[in-house]
């Protein structure tokens, strides 16, 4: 039988993590790039805010979704609503590519 590695998991709770959140701008009719305009981001930044660690991204959205970043992203944040610092590895999409390119 095949069992999850950590990192399997890690990656699972992360992706659906990214699809809780969109799916929550979809319902609120919210753009990534209107975000970025609306709080003043160069272009892009919550884009990558939703895939990586970007302590001002993540503010813009979860102040458009009118929440607290830690309850969005919850690898990125301990359960009191303090940042993990440092990010874990899992959260930055060049660590993700090292591990399938190690895997293979």
């Amino acid at each position: 039988m095949h069992r999850d590695t950590p990192s399997d998991k890690v990656e699972t709770r992360r992706l659906e993590e990214v699809a809780r959140i969109k799916g929550r701008l979809i319902v609120a009719k919210l753009t990534l790039s209107q975000i970025d305009k609306d709080y003043s981001l160069p272009a892009g930044t919550a884009g990558n805010a939703i895939h990586e660690p970007h302590l001002a991204g993540e503010r813009a959205i979860a102040a458009a979704l009118k929440t607290r970043p830690h309850l969005l992203w919850r690898t990125r944040y301990h359960a009191d609503g303090e940042r993990r610092s440092p990010q874990p590895a899992g959260n930055y999409r060049w660590q993700r590519r090292a591990d399938a390119q190690e895997a293979a």
